[in-house]
């Protein structure tokens, strides 16, 4: 069963109506795929730049699997099926099970490996086919994550990767994560969690594992459960490298990465742009040029930790 969510205007009367009125006024669907429940606000501003009113000239539908990464190819060929106008795939998941599910529908996905390395479009200029999205460069930043948290902790003591087994690049993060603490005397202990007792018994184990530092990977599932790593995270006195800048300002220590809200948005208007006639195949994947440093002292200091001056005049901002 499908859990399907559409977005409300003015207490949600028009959410309400039935496909077959849809049907009627020959009104596009956007149908977004997604492994957890995220109504994506920042895409639905990018829609919205691009002159769609949901109920009035576009219907936006929200379609998540909680979690459940086996039944994204079902949830993506029902999509399919009821032929939605444009499939925005959160997740690199998502994106796989549309992919398999179509070749006419255009897709927009949002996603952090690398479309050409993964087989999802043969030239990021010119995509080609029915694909096109934003690239978030989560893989690779994995490196830099753990030069960063290096400067956090006791050298040599060992760094703690929590990642979720059921992610497709998982094995990729962790093998540039493990060169990457090598390089610097560190043992990378992976800790892998897929729901949320998971994350409770990794944390358990950080002592057991002698882990000084955390690194989170990047994936749908954990960044869903973000507050309840942060605070385990102080529960444990851990500190832990994060993604994006939403996580330090939650109460994460440190984060690094893109501003995924924009990212968000920049899906929004290439889904817009689809519906007023733009090819995906033409429209450039976009990657982020800009990659922000954030570190929140009011965490630093309830774990005890004193930041490196060197690290905060680098820092792109300070959460005090």
């Amino acid at each position: 069963m499908i859990r399907r969510e559409f977005i409300t205007l003015l207490g949600g009367a028009a959410a309400a109506w039935p496909l077959a009125a849809r049907a009627q006024q020959a009104i596009p669907i956007i149908g977004v795929l997604s492994g957890r429940t995220n109504r994506y606000p920042p895409f639905q501003k990018g829609v919205a730049e691009t002159g769609y009113e949901h109920g009035r000239n576009v219907y936006l539908e929200f379609h998540s699997v909680d979690g459940r990464y086996d039944q994204l190819p079902t949830t993506a060929r029902e999509l399919v099926s009821r032929q939605v106008t444009v499939i925005a795939a959160m997740g690199i998941e998502a994106a796989q099970a549309a992919k398999e599910a179509t070749k006419s529908i255009p897709i927009v996905f949002v996603f952090g490996v690398d479309p050409l390395a993964f087989g999802f479009v043969p030239n990021l200029n010119r995509p080609g086919g029915n694909i096109t999205g934003m690239s978030l460069y989560t893989v690779e930043l994995q490196e830099k994550r753990i030069d960063l948290l290096h400067e956090l902790i006791v050298n040599g003591a060992p760094i703690g990767m929590i990642v979720n087994p059921n992610q497709t690049d998982t094995s990729a993060q962790v093998k540039i994560a493990e060169t990457a603490a090598h390089a610097k005397g560190h043992l990378l202990v992976v800790l892998k969690a897929s729901t949320a007792n998971e994350i409770d018994s990794v944390f358990a184990s950080l002592s057991e594992n002698r882990v000084a530092g955390i690194l989170v990977g990047g994936d749908n599932f954990l960044y869903s459960r973000r507050d309840q790593m942060i605070e385990l995270a102080a529960r444990y006195s851990v500190p832990m490298m994060l993604s994006f800048r939403d996580d330090a300002a939650a109460g994460g220590l440190v984060s690094y990465g893109t501003n995924l809200d924009e990212v968000y948005r920049q899906a929004g208007v290439y889904a817009g742009r689809i519906l007023k006639g733009d090819k995906p195949g033409e429209l450039p994947i976009q990657q982020p040029t800009r990659f922000d440093l954030v570190i929140n002292l009011k965490t630093a200091k309830a774990l005890g930790l004193e930041i490196p001056p060197t690290l905060l005049a680098r820092a792109d901002e300070v959460i005090e």
